[in-house]
């Protein structure tokens, strides 16, 4: 099991990241009905919730696929195949499943990977993703985008997906608390003050956390820290 992805608990040293690895946590959680049969996980780098969603879900089989030159987060773990970010290596209406957390974000023509993601899912099969908003550049330069709700869904709909489902993963508390965390953790100071401040901010940070509402809906001055989503075939 991942500790950094799973069971990951908010401490001075995961400011940063708790957020959004729970916020993604409980999301996945709340689409696990369905997931079933054989699962694609796109831009799967270390694939950090397999074992997760074999032992929580109905997936029987787990595929991970990543793009030619991926960066390596796990020298133990690879892809089970790589692609060329334009034709994936399998027959239309192969997989029940297919899985993507915080990677349409590095896809330079994400038109392209949805619609690959749609060919390969059999009809009705279910695609569950999710993006960051609110983050700071990653992967330089492969960092492309930033999504609204209204753009992802465009995408999605324009790719062939009949259903588009999007949740808000937090809003104006969490928000905060990220940027507070991101703050402390990742900006240059020196180490005795990033432990003094993190110390400080780790119970202001918890209680906006606790706090925190997600968006019923996407409206103006809406504010969100990223958005997960469930489209179907």
């Amino acid at each position: 099991m991942n500790d950094g992805f799973i069971n990951i608990q908010l401490n001075t040293g995961t400011l940063d990241r708790f957020i959004v690895r729970h916020s993604i946590l409980r999301e996945l959680n709340g689409a696990l009905s369905h997931f079933s049969g054989h699962l694609l996980d796109i831009g799967c780098g270390g694939m950090p919730y397999k074992q997760y969603l074999l032992n929580h879900s109905a997936i029987t089989n787990y595929t991970g696929l990543d793009i030619e030159g991926a960066l390596t987060y796990n020298e133990n773990v690879r892809p089970d195949f790589t692609w060329n970010g334009i034709v994936m290596p399998f027959q239309t209406s192969s997989f029940d499943t297919a899985f993507g957390t915080e990677v349409l974000e590095h896809c330079p023509d994400p038109q392209i990977v949805l619609q690959e993601v749609y060919r390969v899912l059999k009809p009705g099969g279910h695609f569950f993703f999710t993006v960051p908003f609110l983050w700071p550049l990653h992967e330089v330069p492969h960092d492309e985008y930033r999504y609204t709700p209204f753009s992802l869904e465009r995408h999605l709909k324009n790719a062939g997906f009949s259903q588009v489902h999007l949740q808000a993963l937090g809003g104006w508390d969490a928000s905060l608390a990220q940027m507070l965390g991101l703050w402390v953790r990742r900006r240059k100071m020196s180490t005795w003050k990033r432990k003094l401040l993190s110390s400080v901010l780790k119970p202001i940070i918890a209680r906006l956390i606790r706090k925190d509402f997600k968006p019923a809906s996407f409206t103006e001055s809406t504010m969100i820290t990223g958005i997960s989503g469930i489209a179907v075939k």
